[in-house]
């Protein structure tokens, strides 16, 4: 899928950050990753996000991310957009990844600021604009200071919004307030992404959400931002209120992607809750954690 027509929301309004499932010895199942994305997209999710910091790209390779992409691209077809993560301190190696995953079929690619190096704000800018020349498909910027170690600055977001790949970030800075701003004055298409700042972000002019939640709660956050765009706040805060126990249950211990491929197989999706170390799967303790947050938030029965 092409982007969308509506350039505010260029590549939807709700895209699941989505994990990418392993099986029992370790190997990317590009099977369940194609039963996962279906299923994400016929419950509310008109965007998916691979590769990213949920779907452990710090520990899966060019081949296996560029496999990935295109089973996924082939899944779900038209009905989706398709966003490839090119995430690295090496620039050279992010521009790679964002090359191939424009040849596995991308339709954008996301680009965080460099991690660990902590660059200055003039070598965040000069990373963006190689990788997004190496893959040439429209840009989602990641600015997540929590992880990378540093912020993207007003004046870099300026630059950047005047590249004709750049249209849209992901902000997990956790300011409204500066993401209204700046919204408005680069124009660039404005995504929470941070699942608990849906409805403050829309109201200060966000474009949707970058979810990891939404693995569980798809339906409701969708209903969420229809609402909204109906004007109807209060059927948007009602279904909103509704994912609380699933946002608690897969981000409050800060293991977003084991705490989401515990809730895909608890909902029968993906058989199997196996991650990369230095990541550790969920313990059935806290599987059953998952599990009570998901019945909490009415989309599995109690047991």
């Amino acid at each position: 899928m092409a982007l969308t027509s509506n350039p505010a929301r260029p590549f939807g309004a709700l895209l699941t950050a989505m994990v990418t499932p392993l099986t029992a010895d370790g190997a990317v199942d590009l099977e369940a990753a194609r039963a996962l994305a279906t299923w994400l997209v016929d419950h509310g999710n008109d965007g998916l996000v691979l590769n990213g910091t949920t779907g452990e790209a710090p520990t899966t390779h060019s081949p296996e991310k560029a496999d990935l992409v295109a089973a996924v691209v082939d899944a779900v077809g038209d009905r989706a957009t398709v966003v490839a993560g090119a995430g690295s301190n090496d620039t050279a190696h992010a521009a790679r990844m964002a090359q191939q995953a424009a040849e596995a079929g991308a339709d954008g690619i996301l680009i965080v600021a460099p991690y660990y190096s902590r660059p200055s704000q003039e070598g965040i800018a000069l990373h963006v604009e190689a990788v997004a020349e190496a893959g040439g498909k429209p840009v989602m910027l990641y600015d997540v200071p929590g992880r990378a170690g540093v912020r993207i600055s007003a004046g870099v977001y300026e630059r950047l919004a005047g590249h004709p790949l750049v249209v849209a970030t992901k902000d997990a800075t956790g300011d409204v307030a500066a993401a209204a701003g700046l919204a408005a004055s680069t124009g660039l298409a404005w995504y929470s992404g941070d699942d608990a700042l849906l409805l403050p972000f829309l109201a200060h002019g966000g474009a949707g959400l970058v979810s990891v939640a939404a693995h569980a709660t798809p339906d409701a956050f969708a209903t969420a931002i229809a609402a909204w765009d109906k004007g109807d706040t209060a059927a948007a805060l009602a279904a909103f209120r509704t994912t609380l126990p699933a946002i608690a249950a897969l981000n409050g211990a800060g293991f977003q992607a084991v705490m989401a491929k515990a809730a895909v197989e608890a909902l029968g999706i993906v058989t199997g809750r196996s991650v990369r170390l230095p990541l550790v799967e969920a313990s059935d303790a806290e599987a059953a954690a998952v599990r009570a947050g998901l019945v909490a938030a009415g989309v599995l029965a109690s047991a």
